[in-house]
């Protein structure tokens, strides 16, 4: 057998899906972006059932109401991993198993894209699930054990997101709602609405791309949505571009995002650059989103 060396040509030439995630408050639009994707191309994973944003489009949709159902879409979407145990969720046995019911997984060739709507709600499933689970409950007492309903949890999210994260070849967008809150020194802080804290804390590093949909206000404008993509930013919002095509602020339209990410890359050397602090970083421009 000889050393598995996968080359830069080989490498360049695999398709590859992007992953991200696009949060935002309730009402912004974040369902509504399914108009902008290509809905031949498009599988919606509507766990909300809150579809009526989309009424009249014409795309497919799989709709799990319990965690498990989750779990084995993911594997049936995802494949299986062949490094887990035939007893553990996403092994080969978890995939043939799944295979059964749900049939020939190539009936998912057709999608380039899987949009779930939400995580906020797919992380409702899964800690309504946990609470059930003999570790969430006290082996002393018996009782329901919160923290280890809490950890069982966070391992749960974030093998179901990793799985997803490794179908290499379709796109995979998750949406959910983006929480307002003021931290000890009464300054705002935003974070994903998701049970547990390991999830929000870990999911940009597992993700492509991380977006913030908000709305923005120019100096003396009228309000209008877009997405904030950079980590760096003026408003604080959780966002992250790892493709490095992306503008802080871009046009709330998922499809050209898309193809924008896909475009030629900007070289290393115009991407890693440094700009002195201002000399007065009071009277750098601070402006505000409407709240």
């Amino acid at each position: 057998m000889s050393l598995p060396i996968i080359s830069a040509d080989q490498r360049l030439a695999e398709p590859r899906g992007i992953k991200g995630c696009i949060f935002g408050k309730s009402g912004i639009g974040k369902t509504s972006l399914l108009w902008t994707l290509d809905p031949e191309r498009t599988l919606f994973m509507d766990l909300e059932a809150g579809d009526l944003a989309i009424e009249g489009w014409a795309g497919d949709s799989i709709r799990p109401r319990t965690w498990t159902e989750c779990r084995d879409f993911a594997v049936f979407i995802g494949g299986p991993n062949p490094a887990l145990r035939d007893e553990q969720p996403y092994s080969p046995a978890h995939y043939a198993a799944v295979c059964d019911r749900f049939g020939d997984p190539a009936a998912l060739d057709r999608y380039d894209t899987i949009f779930v709507d939400s995580i906020t709600v797919a992380g409702r499933l899964c800690f309504g699930w946990c609470k059930g689970q003999p570790e969430a409950l006290s082996e002393k007492t018996g009782k329901p054990d919160v923290r280890g309903a809490y950890g069982l949890h966070g391992r749960e999210m974030i093998g179901w997101l990793t799985h997803l994260q490794h179908t290499r070849a379709k796109n995979v967008w998750f949406v959910g709602i983006l929480d307002e809150k003021l931290d000890d020194f009464n300054r705002k802080v935003f974070q994903p609405q998701i049970d547990g804290s390991k999830t929000g804390l870990e999911l940009p590093g597992i993700v492509d791309e991380v977006i913030t949909m908000m709305e923005l206000k120019a100096d003396g404008g009228d309000p209008y949505r877009a997405f904030v993509c950079h980590t760096i930013n003026p408003w604080g919002f959780p966002a992250k571009d790892r493709s490095g095509r992306l503008d802080q602020v871009e046009e709330p339209h998922l499809g050209r995002l898309m193809a924008k990410i896909r475009t030629a890359a900007t070289p290393p050397s115009d991407r890693l650059t440094y700009a002195p602090p201002p000399a007065d970083p009071a009277g750098a421009d601070q402006s505000q989103p409407q709240s």
